[in-house]
């Protein structure tokens, strides 16, 4: 890692409460969060103690009502809160991120009992949610999930497996969609699962190539009864709740994948401003500094593409076809812009010494959770030229 503090992006914020805000993340970030990243990644340890700390600071329920502990902060704001804590750590950023997305189905769709019940130690009370959708044979097909929800009384009855999920088995409670009806989108309801209730198990977290702090692991139902007080919505209305959440979800990727660009873009640039060869600093080469512009290219259009989708979220405007494109732009000058830091680092940054080469490890699954990019092309051109006709 070089010694240069990385830069401050000049942002364009609304308010001074969230020019404050954001002055708040970036002294976390730097204290707690970065000088522990490399190691704590490289050892597989989840920092659950900063996930209390964010929360403590009101951190975790920026774009919630405030009435229960949340932040009332537009998504313009929570998005670069977003991008600020992935730069420094993605296992945080993101953590962040899914956990936002936990507690959307409740915050959207729940009634006003379950929200005064639920919402406050979810925002602000130091809980941490995670979001149960994925299943082994049900990814980018979610509608054909099968873990089941079958009504006893007053209670439902929960059973099936759930993969890929982030926070799974560390989180308080869990979002969960299960098919409470017919085959198909329709036959699908959201529940709010404990962490500790009987009868849910995780499995061995996976090993991963990147993020390896933050557990992605399989969770078990095995006949978990929980009451029709924690149901979500209507019966049937689950997958609507999902997709909206997977709306705004993605502009949380997009945002955490311009943060880990801006990491890498600012790594590259410190080192070439001190690595000298034929006796000047390598920014000096053009070759190289085409590079850089490129990388810086890449960012600014990024964020502005995020912050253009999250203005018309923020409006009450339909923003889902520019979320598909903001999370599919900014996951890929991602990958992009972390694999040419590793290049203008060379062989150092082929080195665990330096940190753009965990950047680029990390870089790669934001092009896969929340909806590969292919799946995002898929969404963008359905609301160019409307369904497929085949």
């Amino acid at each position: 890692m070089t010694d240069r503090a990385p830069q401050t992006v000049d942002r364009q914020l609304p308010t001074e409460e969230s020019r404050d805000l954001l002055a708040l993340v970036r002294e976390i970030a730097q204290r707690e969060i970065r000088p522990k990243a490399a190691e704590e990644e490289d050892s597989g340890r989840f920092p659950r103690e900063v996930f209390t700390l964010l929360s403590e600071a009101g951190l975790l329920g920026l774009p919630y009502p405030g009435e229960f502990g949340g932040g009332e902060q537009p998504y313009e704001v929570y998005l670069q809160v977003l991008e600020e804590l992935a730069a420094a750590r993605l296992t945080v950023g993101l953590g962040v991120s899914v956990h936002s997305l936990a507690c959307h189905g409740l915050a959207g769709y729940g009634t006003k009992e379950q929200q005064s019940a639920h919402l406050p130690g979810m925002l602000g009370g130091g809980l941490l949610g995670a979001y149960c959708l994925s299943e082994p044979a049900a990814g980018s097909d979610a509608a054909s999930l099968t873990t089941k929800a079958v009504r006893d009384g007053d209670d439902w009855i929960i059973t099936g497996t759930k993969a890929w999920i982030t926070h799974g088995g560390v989180a308080d409670f869990y979002t969960v969609l299960a098919r409470t009806g017919a085959a198909g989108p329709k036959g699908i309801t959201a529940f709010l699962v404990p962490g500790d209730v009987e009868g849910l198990t995780s499995a061995v977290p996976e090993k991963k190539m990147g993020m390896k702090g933050s557990p992605t692991a399989q969770l078990h139902f095995d006949g978990v009864r929980i009451p029709d007080a924690r149901r979500i919505g209507e019966e049937g209305q689950g997958f609507t709740i999902a997709l909206a959440a997977l709306d705004a979800g993605r502009l949380g990727i997009a945002a955490c994948a311009i943060g880990v660009a801006q990491a890498a873009l600012d790594e590259a640039l410190a080192y070439a401003l001190d690595r000298k060869q034929f006796g000047h600093p390598i920014a000096d080469f053009q070759g190289l500094r085409f590079m850089l512009a490129d990388m810086a290219t890449k960012i600014e259009a990024g964020r502005a593409l995020y912050l253009a989708a999250a203005r018309l979220r923020d409006a009450g405007k339909p923003f889902s076809r520019q979320a598909a494109m903001a999370k599919l732009f900014c996951t890929d000058a991602a990958m992009s812009v972390t694999t040419d830091a590793v290049q203008v680092l060379g062989g150092y940054g082929y080195t665990a010494d330096f940190p753009v080469e965990r950047l680029m490890r990390e870089a790669k699954v934001l092009q896969i959770v929340e909806g590969t990019n292919q799946i995002q092309r898929m969404v963008i051109a359905r609301h160019l030229a409307g369904p497929e006709t085949r």
